[in-house]
């Protein structure tokens, strides 16, 4: 995702590097470090997640799972047909084709039974054990970065500054939507409402509760936390959210690509990257509007 952090340093030496007006420096070093960290991490967890899932394609509501419960509401796998094998994806029941995708997937005449296909896991081949200490490593990095990162903001203000929304951009919500909706975005300093929601949901609700769902399925923190199984309504729930969570990061991924490529990739990249972007002209910035992506 694009940097969370509003980071115009008046004390960075680059700062003022530049004599265009409409060029700002608004990524910190820590900002665009801590970033691109997030990304690489959430990529590799999501592809060996996705090999750890394979393993049991099944999602289930309650404490118990199996033969004897009926449970189930999210279920991937492959059934006989008239036609030959095919794969199928049950959600809450409704059953879908999805042959070549889900459930039955490969190389014509290698077809095999696997939830996720191939190309969409690491490893490719089924390697349960070598996901999970993928999966692990990532999700290390990923929980110290943030931790990191909600103290500091917490201590130079940033979370009060530039990620709690105020009354005014409350009020500036409608307007936001219809802008988005209509891709007319403003290039500004601040973040508008839409974004500050958008990423504080994500640092503050998906990303926690992604951490907290995936200590609650390890067996060696049972013993540690007894009480977040419990909280969770049972380890085959907090999986079940876990999942959940993970498809909500993507669509917000998606969403964000999406945007950033509406607003203008090559000012989004090099912000992102070197720190610098581009504003609107000062005759054209409205202190109102929102800036894009």
């Amino acid at each position: 995702m694009e940097s969370v952090a509003r980071s115009q340093s008046a004390a960075d030496p680059g700062a003022s590097a530049s004599n265009d007006k409409t060029l700002i420096y608004r990524q910190s070093r820590w900002t665009r470090l801590t970033h691109w960290l997030w990304a690489i991490s959430l990529f590799f967890m999501l592809l060996s997640g996705l090999q750890i899932f394979n393993a049991r394609p099944q999602l289930y509501i309650g404490k118990q799972s199996g033969f004897d419960y009926n449970n189930t509401i999210f279920a991937i796998g492959a059934e006989n047909s008239d036609a030959g094998p095919r794969g199928y994806t049950e959600i809450f029941g409704k059953r879908f084709n999805t042959t070549g995708v889900l459930g039955w997937s490969g190389p014509a005449g290698q077809e095999t039974s696997r939830a996720f296909p191939s190309w969409a896991t690491i490893p490719s081949y089924y390697d349960l054990g070598t996901a999970r200490v993928i999966h692990f490593f990532f999700a290390w990095i990923l929980t110290t970065t943030l931790i990191v990162w909600l103290v500091a903001s917490i201590v130079n203000g940033h979370i009060r500054r530039d990620l709690a929304p105020r009354l005014d951009d409350l009020k500036r919500l409608p307007q936001d939507i219809v802008d988005h909706a209509k891709l007319k975005f403003h290039h500004t300093r601040e973040y508008n409402t839409l974004q500050k929601m958008a990423y504080g949901g994500v640092l503050f609700v998906l990303l926690p509760l992604m951490i907290i769902t995936g200590l609650a399925m390890s067996p060696s923190m049972n013993s540690v936390l007894p009480f977040l199984n419990d909280l969770l309504g049972g380890r085959q729930t907090a999986r079940t959210i876990h999942f959940t969570v993970m498809v909500l990061l993507v669509a917000f991924f998606v969403v964000h690509i999406l945007m950033i490529l509406a607003a203008g990739p090559i000012n989004e990249l090099r912000s992102i990257i070197t720190g610098w972007y581009r504003t609107d002209p000062p005759a054209q910035n409205d202190n109102t509007a929102e800036r894009s992506a």
